[in-house]
């Protein structure tokens, strides 16, 4: 799998796979993507109560939500458990490379989370815990009682399998009822999709210069048989 880094129109660095021709963050604006899709419109969007928030990624690619979000934990000082599911996970050279394009203190924080171990919960700040799961999202069990879904996959031109009904099924049977799932795809088809499983959708308004609309999708009733 081979990677070029590229920089973004808000100055912050994404990738693009020659093999799907597709980048792994909007060219419009990585980091602005990133913070507006999952962190602002997923994360912050749930109420923590005394527990902490429990978080379910598809796709970790570059890490840059994870990193985002452990940032916004430790300033808010909300506690957050994160869980991130990634089949093909990028060379420890590909993410220093990205690194170097971040400002610091933040690239502190990426680091941490690139370097921390696949498969081993890894405490990132007081704040912030992380499981990286080297895993293939279609066959693997998902972590229980999640509060907020970051969907993050390849768009579904590219991935179609990861945006099976069967897929939104599994996930909506893992969320907690009043949890969210956040999306940069707002398709449609997407949309009457996580309808007919019982969810509520939104279309909010995209990030600054980018995408037009995003899609929030919000669990209200108990679960429903896989």
């Amino acid at each position: 799998m081979k990677v070029i880094i590229e920089t973004t129109a808000d100055g912050s660095p994404t990738f693009y796979r020659e093999d799907i021709d597709e980048h792994y963050h909007s060219v419009k604006g990585a980091l602005a993507e990133s913070q507006h899709v999952y962190i602002n419109s997923g994360w912050k969007a749930v109420s923590s109560s005394q527990r902490p928030i429990r978080v379910f990624e598809i796709g970790f690619g570059t890490g840059l939500n994870a990193a985002l979000t452990a940032q916004a934990a430790l300033q808010s000082q909300t506690p957050t458990e994160y869980y991130s599911v990634e089949l093909y996970p990028l060379p420890d050279t590909a993410t220093t490379l990205y690194s170097e394009a971040l400002s610091v203190p933040f690239r502190t924080i990426f680091l941490d989370v690139n370097k921390a171990p696949w498969q081993q919960s890894t405490k990132i700040n007081p704040y912030f815990s992380l499981l990286k799961i080297e895993d293939n999202l279609l066959t693997m069990e998902l972590p229980k009682h999640l509060d907020v879904v970051y969907f993050d996959a390849f768009a579904p031109e590219k991935q179609p399998e990861m945006w099976d009904e069967s897929i939104f099924r599994k996930i909506y049977n893992a969320m907690n009822p009043g949890a969210i799932l956040t999306t940069y795809c707002a398709k449609g088809a997407i949309r009457r999709l996580l309808n007919q499983l019982g969810f509520t959708t939104e279309r909010l308004p995209g990030p600054p210069n980018g995408k037009r609309e995003i899609l929030r999708a919000t669990k209200i009733i108990s679960l429903i048989m896989e």
